[in-house]
């Protein structure tokens, strides 16, 4: 590996590891190209025709499509989250009054090799100030990652902060709402990537495969984020609009969540234990919102030990755009469970106790013998696990959800004390995320006392 290559060399190696290994269409140079858009309309229009849609509901499709996209009374990140919305969910048309709204898929979700996947270089941007990205990628004529590249003598920052400034207003803002990776890297460094408005900061690292030396970190990962299922996948299942700001997964939160989804289709519980400050909210939203798409009849209970975290968690779901239903009593949570709304629910794990109980054991068969009735299958999230939610408070939710599926969240190790009480309740790790690990990657500071 020659690490001191040319940026133009490196740009023709890594377009060809995306024509050659990923099995994308090479589209050209576009720096002289006319009309380069974020919505190239004549390969959309050529895929939603190969799919069966005819030409009244491609040309509603587009229309709305674009309008969304290049909507000037809104700010980049809501022109952004609305396309989302159409690529996520598929765009509603209407081809005559009286006739039933149809959905235009403008992506295949379930088969992604069935997508049409290009790649296009020195992409001249006009309008404002010009600026050529180095490269996009195009889904089905959409564009959906930018990625710039340096020399191994220059830092990916400064690639960062090129992809910052190509996103403001006297530049290229427009081109970047259907975006949804922002990529930069070198061959010294490696591969870093954001969504739209990531600062430079918060750019992420992705780390698979480590013993793997065998050709340059920037090619690995690319292979990695960009193969086809797995940038489907991300987009799919992966991006969150949160209060303002978009965010990607980190790579420890993927992987956790991934493993936690092996989980809940084997109906099986147990522990994830990500460090503190690594972002566990961000897994019980991504792991929550899977759940209730891919399992028609999944009810999911978030439950905490502190009002404080209880009203936390309720504003972390609400900030991305999930409804959760926070319930004041134990009886009122039992009510709700005994109905097949709301999917989604938050509650203190205290409210399924009961005060002044001398004879906690007899209690216990007692709620076993007559368990709680609840409608649908219940996955019960339980945060920071190692604490009551171990103890006989945690007996007591079993014994109500006789059927339910349990998995804790904790960002402590598991002490000798907790460990084996928590292990029998919760059943083995499912995922772990350890502070020397989150140190190594940048995710948390080590201060020395």
């Amino acid at each position: 590996m020659n690490i001191g290559q040319s940026e133009r060399a490196t740009q023709n190696r890594v377009i060809a590891l995306f024509r050659e290994e990923l099995g994308y269409r090479y589209l050209g140079d576009w720096t002289d190209r006319e009309g380069n858009s974020n919505v190239e309309e004549k390969l959309l229009t050529a895929y939603l025709a190969k799919r069966g849609n005819g030409p009244v509901q491609i040309t509603q499709a587009l229309h709305i499509l674009r309008t969304e996209a290049n909507n000037p009374n809104r700010s980049l990140y809501d022109n952004n989250k609305k396309v989302y919305s159409l690529l996520r969910y598929g765009v509603p048309v209407k081809i005559e009054a009286g006739k039933v709204t149809e959905t235009v898929k403008l992506i295949n979700w379930e088969q992604p090799e069935q997508n049409d996947f290009a790649i296009a270089e020195e992409v001249a941007l006009r309008g404002n100030i010009e600026r050529r990205p180095d490269l996009v990628l195009f889904v089905n004529g959409i564009a959906v990652g930018v990625i710039e590249l340096k020399n191994s003598r220059i830092s990916i920052a400064d690639g960062i902060r090129q992809n910052l400034s190509n996103q403001q207003p006297e530049f290229n803002a427009w081109f970047f709402s259907t975006v949804q990776f922002v990529f930069a890297g070198n061959d010294s460094e490696g591969l870093q990537y954001g969504a739209i408005g990531t600062p430079e900061k918060y750019f992420l690292k992705w780390k698979e495969d480590e013993s793997d030396n065998s050709r340059f970190k920037l090619d690995k990962y690319l292979l990695k984020m960009c193969a086809k299922a797995r940038l489907i996948e991300l987009m799919h299942d992966f991006v969150l609009f949160d209060g303002g700001v978009k965010k990607l997964p980190r790579v420890h939160q993927y992987f956790a969540t991934k493993a936690a989804q092996q989980h809940v289709n084997a109906y099986k519980g147990g522990i994830i234990w990500h460090t503190q400050g690594s972002g566990k909210s961000i897994v019980m939203v991504l792991l929550a919102k899977w759940i209730l798409e891919n399992k028609p009849n999944a009810r999911v209970v978030i439950a905490t030990d502190r009002d404080e975290l209880d009203k936390q968690i309720e504003g972390v779901f609400a900030e991305a755009g999930e409804a959760i239903t926070r319930t004041s009593s134990g009886r009122d949570l039992m009510s709700l469970l005994g109905q097949a709304k709301p999917r989604l629910l938050c509650s203190l794990v205290h409210k399924f106790g009961k005060r002044g109980v001398d004879d906690f054991e007899a209690f216990i068969r007692e709620l076993e013998a007559q368990p709680c009735r609840t409608v649908g299958d219940i996955f019960v999230f339980v945060d920071e696990c190692h604490r009551t939610e171990s103890g006989k408070l945690h007996q007591t939710m079993k014994a109500i959800l006789k059927n339910a599926i349990f998995v804790g969240f904790t960002g402590t190790p598991l002490l000798k004390t907790d460990k084996k009480t928590s292990l029998e309740v919760f059943g083995g790790y499912i995922h772990t995320y350890k502070f020397s690990e989150g140190v190594e990657d940048g995710v948390v500071l080590y201060t020395a006392s």
